[in-house]
């Protein structure tokens, strides 16, 4: 006999939902935890098996004193990785533009063209070499 899905009560659907995205977002939080205990150079070897053994055993209750405990510090690492990333991602821009090799090129045309002064050409010259 197949179930019909008018068999299917509505808040019993709803529920399913809660559980699963309840789930997901466990695991969401379980991995960021993990993911900042090795991400961490304060500590040591033990001290990150010992976060691993407590957010694994005991997972609600380890998860939930690593977040009270260590949350300005995740904060903190967090915003100190987004900022090295989004250095990165200029330097590439940056190197991928052309450089300062590129500044120079086009301040030189500027400057055959008449359209900038030989103390311009200079003060950009040194600003893209700096």
């Amino acid at each position: 006999m197949l179930i019909a899905d008018a068999d299917l009560p509505f808040l019993e659907v709803l529920w399913t939902i809660i559980v699963f995205f309840a789930w997901v977002i466990y695991i969401w939080i379980a991995i960021t935890v993990l993911m900042d205990v090795f991400r961490r150079h304060d500590i040591g070897g033990w001290t990150k098996a010992f976060w691993v053994v407590f957010v694994i055993v005991l997972p609600f209750l380890g998860i939930l004193v690593y977040l009270i405990t260590q949350h300005e510090g995740m904060a903190e690492r967090s915003a100190k990785e987004a900022r090295a990333q989004k250095a990165a991602f200029d330097d590439y821009v940056r190197q991928a533009a052309g450089g300062p090799a590129a500044e120079i090129a086009k301040a030189k045309e500027l400057l055959d063209t008449g359209a900038i002064s030989q103390a311009e050409f200079e003060s950009i010259k040194a600003k893209a070499l700096s």
